[in-house]
């Protein structure tokens, strides 16, 4: 019998020995090298999403764990999407327009309540700030892969808007979290080493 599409997955082997030689499939159950840029890509995107957990193991404002719990959950689909070649048969998990509109919506709700930037920020302030700065990094790398990937082959743009969005929430999160602190932001002094 069929999953529905809201049902969760079932797995009950975590081991299959399938990818022992160095091979993996595709959502369509195309067999690549774990070294394939559709891995890469979608394998960068999972480590962001660990970095995501690592940011709700901090104590956060619920609003924050609320959007983060969402946005874990839209990676998973980012990856589904990634792991099936676009042009695949049948239906398929695909990021949308609402998912890259709502974290636009996110940022513009919490950007509000900072103080405009007066220099570039340096990663770092508070440790919650400092894990979403990880984070944020990581998924500027889940970018350039995806980037790299569609220099070759077709993937749906808007993995790659949710991307771009995705880090400049974290980004303003970070900043969120060290004006939440009272701390200041640690800015980047040009040439203040000299």
């Amino acid at each position: 019998m069929a999953r529905s599409r809201d049902e969760p997955v079932r797995l009950t082997k975590i081991y299959t020995r399938t990818g022992d030689e160095g091979r993996t499939s595709l959502g369509d159950g195309t067999r690549v090298p774990k070294t394939d840029a559709r891995i890469e890509a979608y394998g960068t995107v999972d480590e962001l999403n660990s970095a995501i957990g690592l940011v709700l193991c901090a104590g956060l404002p619920e609003n924050v764990r609320r959007w983060l719990d969402r946005i874990q959950n839209e990676l998973f689909d980012l990856g589904a999407d990634l792991s099936v070649p676009d042009g695949s048969e049948g239906e398929r998990l695909r990021v949308v327009q609402e998912q890259v509109d709502g974290l636009e919506a996110v940022c513009d709700v919490v950007n509000d309540e900072l103080e405009p930037l007066k220099s570039f920020v340096l990663p770092g302030g508070t440790e919650q700030a400092a894990r979403l700065h990880i984070a944020r990094t990581v998924c500027r790398r889940a970018e350039r892969r995806v980037a790299e990937l569609a220099a070759s082959e077709r993937v749906n743009p808007l993995v790659l808007a949710y991307l771009n969005r995705l880090s400049d929430l974290l980004f303003i999160l970070a900043r969120a979290a060290n004006a939440a602190a009272g701390q200041g932001e640690p800015l980047w002094k040009p040439g203040a080493s000299r």
